[in-house]
């Protein structure tokens, strides 16, 4: 099987012995935590919808207003192509970039916990500052820091579902942070859609709302458990057990736990965690986990629409309301698709959804590429009703397919792939490839759309061919195995074997 997996005998070492129940605490915990994504899903939906309201514009990007004005009913790709407006958007990503190797080391030394909470305090102070901006200065700073609580949020979040979640239900659990951030992208785009008709400030109002969700993580931080894994792994055994009885709701956690002492035992060795991502043993969790998923996730093209839905709408032709109305519609769709993914993932499995999903997103950009190449000329034309419902139709298919694939997927499977002692690491990594891709994409859309036109969604369909292909070939199935014998998958695998021969055996101090 080219996409490789457990070996028939291959050693579980303790995982049949996994006992748990589902309890108050832990969902509690899982839920409150998730709420991470919210931070991400809010700045992503509202974003959009700010730039393209006619009060924000005129105040601080009045060229880009007078071209709208004067394109106002055609269909012109190139209206909103302006780079200090797309740094507007790109700048928060650049700072997320640059801010999870700090949030590495606060989450490896202090905790996941700590991480969250830095996050939303941080977040925090990026809304406010955005909603009382006076000039692209002070928007550009709160942006800043705006990246920087969601550079902590995403290194932090979802390692800290992964290591609360059962092995049987860690696809579902690890999703509740794409869950949350489509529903806060679907709030922004119903907040927007209101503000939208509050003149002159009704922007303001956007921006500053995302104060709310951080407020609710700092709250809910300050009574999080720290998990079980970083508890060990900061030498608070004891702790670390009691914790584990407790979100496991049984007493009977002695097989769990001994490969958590285990895997803390190796962690503790590594002094130089990044510079041991680049040994050859642990090269599979480098290049699908650290590099090639979250490149690829950003190279679907979503994150282009999620941005830019409703600018992008309106360069196809569409009115500002029905711009606004039309992305809610496609955040619905995101929401929707996620449902599926958390109740379908951990029985049909990752690879199932990646390659499914792909063929899907293929098909939808494709359609859309040739109905614009064949309704537009140049710019000139409205575009027809009826070929833009069939486009915001095309768009929620693609949004459905992405949202139960490379969207929640693009999160969960990272955090399964890295032992623990490289784990805070290579989540940085994660965290760190993702969004300098979203960055570079948010940066570039709008003016690869004006010079390609239709051809860019020829080209994210190209480009979603070389990731199934990498899903394909290279990406084992990680359902339902225990996040601390993953490191088994690679010793099976048809290609990886020739790099890993014993994830846990000599291991190096670097």
């Amino acid at each position: 099987m080219a996409g490789g997996g457990f070996a028939d005998g291959a050693p579980l070492k303790r995982a049949h012995l996994y006992e748990y129940r589902i309890t108050g605490y832990f969902i509690a915990a899982c839920f409150v935590a998730a709420l991470g994504g919210s931070l991400f899903g809010y700045d992503l939906g509202v974003s959009g919808g700010v730039t393209s309201m006619d009060d924000f514009l005129e105040q601080f990007f009045p060229k880009v207003f007078r071209r709208k004005q004067l394109h106002l009913k055609e269909t012109d790709y190139c209206k909103y192509d302006n780079q200090v407006l797309t740094l507007f958007t790109s700048s928060l990503y650049f700072a997320a970039l640059v801010s999870t190797f700090s949030a590495s080391y606060v989450t490896r030394k202090r905790g996941r916990r700590a991480s969250i909470l830095v996050g939303s305090v941080s977040f925090f102070l990026g809304g406010a500052i955005n909603a009382a901006a006076m000039n692209v200065a002070m928007l550009i700073i709160g942006r800043i820091f705006l990246g920087i609580g969601i550079g902590f949020g995403n290194q932090a979040v979802p390692l800290y579902l992964s290591e609360m979640a059962p092995a049987k239900i860690r696809g579902a659990v690890n999703q509740l942070f794409q869950l949350t951030t489509c529903l806060g992208i679907l709030i922004a785009n119903f907040i927007n859609y209101g503000t939208d008709k509050i003149h002159p400030w009704g922007w303001r109002l956007s921006l500053g709302l995302a104060t709310v969700p951080a407020t609710l993580m700092f709250i809910g931080g300050l009574f999080l458990p720290e998990t079980p894994n970083s508890l060990v792994e900061q030498g608070r055994v004891e702790e670390g057990r009691t914790v584990l009885e407790k979100i496991r709701g049984t007493t009977k956690v002695d097989a769990e736990f001994a490969d958590l002492v285990d895997a803390s035992n190796a962690a503790r060795a590594i002094k130089h965690p990044f510079r041991n991502l680049l040994q050859r043993k642990n090269r599979p969790q480098l290049v699908i986990g650290a590099l090639g998923i979250p490149a690829f996730q950003q190279l679907t093209g979503m994150n282009s629409i999620l941005f830019y839905a409703p600018v992008m709408f309106q360069s196809l032709g569409f009115g500002s309301d029905a711009a606004l109305y039309s992305s809610t519609i496609t955040s619905a769709a995101l929401v929707l698709a996620t449902f599926i993914s958390m109740f379908l993932v951990d029985k049909f499995g990752r690879r199932a959804f990646f390659l499914e999903a792909g063929a899907e997103m293929i098909c939808c950009l494709i359609a859309v590429a040739v109905t614009l190449a064949l309704k537009l000329d140049q710019g000139e034309e409205e575009l027809p009703k009826g070929v833009g419902i069939f486009l915001v139709i095309v768009i929620c298919i693609f949004v459905l397919a992405y949202g139960r694939s490379w969207g929640p997927l693009g999160w969960l499977v990272p955090s399964e792939l890295f032992p623990l002692e490289t784990r805070s690491a290579g989540q940085s990594m994660v965290v760190c490839v993702n969004m300098l891709f979203t960055a570079l994409i948010a940066q570039c859309f709008l003016a690869a759309m004006c010079h390609l036109r239709y051809g860019i969604f020829l080209l994210f369909a190209g480009l979603i061919v070389i990731m199934s292909s990498f899903i394909y070939f290279l990406l084992p199935e990680t359902k339902q195995v225990p996040i601390e014998e993953v490191y088994l998958l690679w010793q099976n695998h048809w290609f990886w074997k020739r790099f890993v021969k014993d994830g846990r055996q000599g291991t190096q101090h670097v």
